[in-house]
């Protein structure tokens, strides 16, 4: 594809939303925007522009994601800002060759372009050592350098152990010891959880149709946003109440629960809309974007006057919490959830055992507890049609 046939990205610095972001501008292009999607880059209606956090991490993927596509202009970022690498044709070729070795390995592409910008930004802060020279202590050097000065998060530096004990493997001619490198401890911070009435309300004050029947999906089922975005409709089984989660996180499929009391909104959206392949879809027909999702939760979360910080994944971590409330134990939630470590869910704390098949979705057991005198309060609630 020839660059001069896009349009120039310019990027500046800047805040929304009380964060501290990049914005970028460029005319209209279905290929850029799909492209920035991608790497939940989001519109901003007030800034008439799309914005990203601002972070190193994400301007080297902008640049990576963009390379050889279209211009990307930097020179209304601080220069303290920018990230530029000199990297010798031969660290290139090692880099691509690396890259090719993590698609081979079948790392999800997102893994493969952080692995690799991390082995990259590795390499380019020791371009004077040949590769064959660099040790642990080399390492050491550049995290205490780069990620420090970078304010870079543990969770990155995690990943960029990740990155080099696999990078270890793939050119083993470095003195690098892989066995001693040591990732920092998690962050294991409480996950921000909404209460079941507040849960209602943002459903109550979703008024449309698509919207509520996917933040509606999201808590019911406790999927992850990616999992919603990519669920195919075949998947959906409403005879048996369950949906299946093709590919899900580290590639593993799962069964999850199918509210009993989603089923009216379920039809309502689905003889509305008429979706061909996927649960939801754009304009096109593709793949519904995670911005538009993260964008019309925000306002429904204002509109339910929720001051706490509400994201698809609260309404999953909501969802995890609600079920251990309701007496589910931690080992069906595991597998509710796709977690690979029993540790991971143990963030919700432990209850008691459940059998899986006697599962009820939260959702399922609010409505149960709502004013059995208002039974038709109660169907309208979810599927927004009077006449059910």
């Amino acid at each position: 594809m020839n660059p001069l046939q896009l349009p120039t990205i310019n990027i500046s610095t800047g805040l929304h939303r009380n964060n501290s972001v990049f914005f970028l501008h460029f005319y209209f292009n279905d290929l850029i925007i799909e492209k920035l999607k991608s790497i939940s880059a989001s519109w901003s209606q007030t800034k008439k522009c799309w914005c990203l956090k601002n972070s190193e991490e994400n301007l080297a993927l902008i640049l990576e994601l963009f390379k050889d596509v279209t211009k990307v202009d930097v020179s209304k970022i601080p220069k303290k800002t920018r990230f530029k690498r000199d990297l010798t044709t031969a660290e290139k070729k090692i880099l691509n060759n690396f890259y090719l070795f993590l698609k081979g390995k079948r790392y999800s592409q997102s893994t493969i372009q952080t692995y690799t910008i991390f082995v990259a930004d590795f390499i380019n802060f020791h371009t004077k050592t040949p590769l064959e020279e660099l040790t642990n202590r080399d390492v050491e050097l550049f995290i205490e350098t780069v990620f420090i000065e970078r304010n870079y998060s543990v969770s990155s530096q995690r990943q960029f152990i990740s990155a080099l004990k696999i990078f270890t493997v793939f050119c083993p001619q470095t003195k690098i010891n892989n066995l001693s490198l040591e990732r920092p401890k998690k962050s294991r911070l409480l996950p921000n959880v909404l209460s079941q009435e507040e849960v209602l309300r943002i459903i109550q004050l979703t008024k449309n149709l698509k919207h509520r029947a996917i933040i509606v999906l999201l808590y019911s089922s406790g999927l992850r946003i990616g999992e919603v975005t990519g669920l195919l409709l075949k998947n959906i089984d409403i005879l048996r109440k369950q949906i299946k989660v093709e590919g899900g996180k580290g590639r593993k499929d799962r069964f999850v629960v199918l509210a009993t009391s989603y089923l009216p909104l379920l039809h309502n959206y689905l003889t509305t809309f008429k979706p061909a392949l996927y649960f939801i879809e754009g304009p096109t027909g593709k793949k519904y974007s995670e911005s538009s999702i993260r964008k019309f939760l925000f306002k429904s979360v204002q509109k339910a006057g929720i001051s706490k910080k509400v994201t698809p994944h609260t309404l999953r971590h909501s969802y995890a919490t609600h079920l251990l409330e309701n007496g589910v134990g931690l080992r069906h939630i595991q597998e509710l959830l796709g977690h690979a470590k029993p540790e991971t869910t143990m963030i919700y704390t432990h209850v008691a055992k459940k059998d899986l098949l006697d599962i009820q979705s939260p959702l399922d057991t609010i409505l149960l507890n709502l004013d059995k005198s208002d039974k038709q309060e109660q169907k309208f609630l979810l599927s927004g049609n009077k006449n059910l």
